[in-house]
């Protein structure tokens, strides 16, 4: 498929990048190097290896390189036709008209009180609700899926705090309409500005504390109405079968705020679950929220939000409008994607938690073709998109659920509500095309990419928006575990989809061509674990025993294995720059790249195929956004956090541990002259840049005595595993 060509119009333009042409030259000369390496280790696998050894040594570099030669290939479908967009939302009302824009239904999932803190998920909810936009086009929906009345009783509370906020975020003009990250911003005081802050608060305290001691107390029920509703339901989340609970906290057309002004729609939605239907996990919350807000408001814009990230710009919707409203994109639009951002992210990113080839540079490079994939937060959707194809429309079981269908009656009415908590009921999907045809995809744990790579298939298209300004931020893991933790849960999404009959290798490309191949490098990610174990291991275990398994300083191959090595590093290194960033960042990016290989990319592999055999169950962590002052105080300092032991940190420790003493052990012999300088220097080499990228585990296990220090636990396992495979590698192979 061909690349976008430069353009302009009103709302929108679209820019080529320079370097595309330089891209593709570099593709062609690195494909012949690799074909070149190829050709080596197969040669060599068939004709030179006479033993056990030789043949081993051959096979598992061959395999270890093949992966890496795929994973390139399949990564230049983001280098052939990156391109950069530009917005003008000031030009909107040139097109349209304020009072008939769109409406909006803004979608937040949540799952744990205490792991997403209730108080997070309502300045998310309060940043979109105050955005630059008729308020009365707004609707909010807060799925609750570890059915808190926690979470519902701060929504209570937020609901009364937005009769204050949203007025006040407009006579100011603010730009941080997350009340959290505005009164931490420096900003001009006044009377007006402190009692706000006097209100949030102490809306805060209460919320807190009601966390902290488990139970909502009588004193924090202002009202009468308030204590009936609140009663209503709250008995039911007790339940381990609970019902659905629906609760409209605000509406639309007859909620005002203190000014006289109509404030959005605020619903609580907590959905059936039961223990004999399978809930999906965040794919099926989604899609019930789908249903509840075609049935109580249907706006054909759905932007979906994760909990923790909140609004950074109330422009962002008109941004977005810009290419929901521009005529030549419209009829296949399925959705605009704004890059996930973090705050509080550390100096140099020591865990890569910004994920610039994920959210930025790969976006980048798909929206020259089909647009970028869909990445679970900061999409707002064309919610036809959701059914069907572009020119194949198919119709939900129910009318009130399709895309055009007319909300005539108010939104607590009961025959609206009646119907709300029909369709999100727990057994509502059986016999219907939901998670197969219709709405958010099942199938796997990243259903925002399997989401996202099937309306592309079906001839949708994305666009990438990607202002100067952050249009959201999130809170990003801040310490080892968290980090692998959600990787291993990606990569095992992953591979749901990779091996599946929708794998990219197979039905995406032959849907989409090059664009299908930037799906297949995304899907097999988790494959970088095979070569990196093979390079972290196998040619140090070679040292140790005095064997040569890469070729010498004196021989060809020496300079095109450091071709392959420079040509890869650097061009990932220049398109950091490129993009704004620093070596910093794009040192932790690889090292962070390398550790995930020996952990969560290893594990997510093995507990794959396991579950595929059906030998283990698979259980869903939601990662923690709960930050304590000393681990804060660490990752500020850009310290590694391990505190608690974890079997992924055995083979980051094991290799950090092996490629020790074999640097060692090399330096050693060549110190005493009997050493192969020439034969082992790249061995050395390579284990040298091993332990530089090791360096947190080093400091971990013997220079620091904090609580975050790598566990002796783990320290001393890895040792005794290492031990063990040199032991074994010395006795049975070298």
């Amino acid at each position: 498929m061909g690349g976008l060509r430069e353009s302009t119009t009103t709302l929108n333009t679209v820019e080529p990048l320079r370097r595309t042409n330089l891209n593709r030259v570099f593709a062609a000369v690195y494909t012949c190097a690799i074909f070149t390496l190829l050709y080596h280790h197969a040669q060599t696998l068939l004709f030179q290896s006479k033993t056990l050894l030789s043949f081993s040594i051959s096979l598992s570099l061959l395999v270890a390189d093949m992966v890496l030669a795929f994973m390139w290939t399949t990564t230049q479908s983001f280098r052939m036709h990156p391109v950069h967009r530009r917005e003008y939302p000031e030009n909107l009302k040139k097109v349209i008209k304020r009072d008939e824009f769109p409406g909006l239904d803004v979608f937040i999932c949540t799952a744990d009180p205490y792991k997403e803190p209730p108080m997070g998920v309502v300045n998310t909810a309060l940043s979109v609700m105050a955005y630059d936009y008729p308020t009365e086009k707004i609707s909010v929906y807060v799925s609750d899926d570890g059915s808190s009345a926690f979470t519902l009783f701060a929504f209570m509370e937020a609901a009364k705090f937005a009769s204050h906020w949203l007025p006040f975020c407009r006579k100011k003009d603010v730009m941080e309409r997350n009340p959290d990250a505005y009164f931490a911003s420096n900003h001009s005081w006044n009377s007006e500005t402190e009692n706000i802050k006097m209100m949030y608060e102490s809306m805060k305290v209460r919320i807190e504390h009601v966390v902290e001691i488990g139970k909502v107390s009588d004193e924090y029920i202002t009202s009468d109405q308030e204590r009936e509703a609140f009663n209503r339901w709250t008995d039911r989340f007790t339940r381990q079968d609970h019902p659905t609970v629906i609760q409209v906290l605000l509406e639309s057309s007859k909620d005002k705020d203190i000014t006289g002004n109509y404030l959005p729609n605020l619903v609580y939605v907590s959905r059936e679950k039961s223990k004999t239907s399978h809930h999906y996990f965040k794919a099926g919350a989604l899609n019930a929220l789908l249903r509840v807000s075609a049935t109580m408001s249907n706006a054909p814009i759905v932007l979906t939000l994760d909990c923790d990230m909140y609004s950074n710009d109330p422009e962002t919707p008109l941004r977005a409008l810009c290419y929901i409203s521009d005529p030549n994109i419209k009829p296949n639009l399925a959705f605009v994607q704004f890059p996930q951002r973090f705050h509080g992210i550390n100096k140099n990113d020591i865990y890569a938690s910004e994920f610039k080839r994920l959210f930025v540079l790969n976006p980048i490079g798909f929206d020259g073709l089909r647009g970028p994939s869909y990445v679970g937060t900061g999409a707002f959707f064309c919610r036809r998109a959701f059914f069907g194809d572009p020119s194949t429309f198919i119709a939900p079981e129910i009318v009130e659920l399709s895309p055009d269908h007319i909300v005539n009656e108010p939104i607590k009415s009961p025959s609206i509500l009646s119907l709300a908590h029909r369709v999100a009921g727990c057994n509502y999907e059986n016999q219907t095309k939901w998670g197969s045809k219709i709405g958010f995809r099942y199938g796997s744990l990243v259903e925002d990419y399997f989401t996202g790579y099937k309306l592309h298939c079906e001839g949708w298209r994305s666009t990438f928006c990607h202002p100067e300004r952050p249009a959201f931020y999130g809170d990003a893991p801040t310490n080892v575990l968290d980090m692998l933790n959600q990787q291993k849960r990606w990569a095992i999404g992953l591979l749901e989809v990779a091996f599946s009959k929708y794998s990219p290798v197979t039905f995406g490309i032959r849907s989409m061509g090059l664009m299908g191949l930037g799906y297949t490098h995304s899907a097999f990610w988790p494959s970088f674990s095979i070569p990196i174990t093979v390079y972290g291991f196998l040619p140090q275990l070679a040292l140790l025993n005095g064997v040569t398994i890469l070729p010498k300083v004196s021989e060809p191959l020496f300079f095109l294995y450091t071709f392959l090595f420079l040509g890869a590093y650097g061009q990932e290194f220049l398109e950091f720059v490129l993009e704004g960033e620093t070596f910093g960042k794009w040192w932790n990016d690889q090292r962070i790249w390398m550790i995930k290989g020996l952990s969560s990319y290893l594990f997510g592999f093995t507990e794959y195929f396991l579950n595929s055999l059906g030998i283990s169950a698979l259980g869903f962590n939601v990662t923690s956004k709960v930050v304590d002052d000393e681990l804060s105080k660490r990752y500020d300092q850009e310290i590694f956090e391990f505190g608690e032991p974890s079997p992924m940190f055995v083979p980051i420790t094991m290799a950090a541990i092996l490629n020790f003493f074999s640097f060692s052990w090399g330096l050693l012999q060549i110190i005493r002259g009997v050493g192969d300088m020439q034969g082992q220097f790249l061995q050395m080499l390579l284990s040298s840049f091993v332990m530089v990228n090791c360096w947190p585990i080093y400091e971990a296990i013997v220079l620091r005595s904090d609580k975050g220090k790598l566990p002796a636990k783990v320290t001393v396992i890895a040792a005794f595993l290492a031990w063990a495979l040199y032991y074994t590698a010395t006795s049975l192979i070298f």
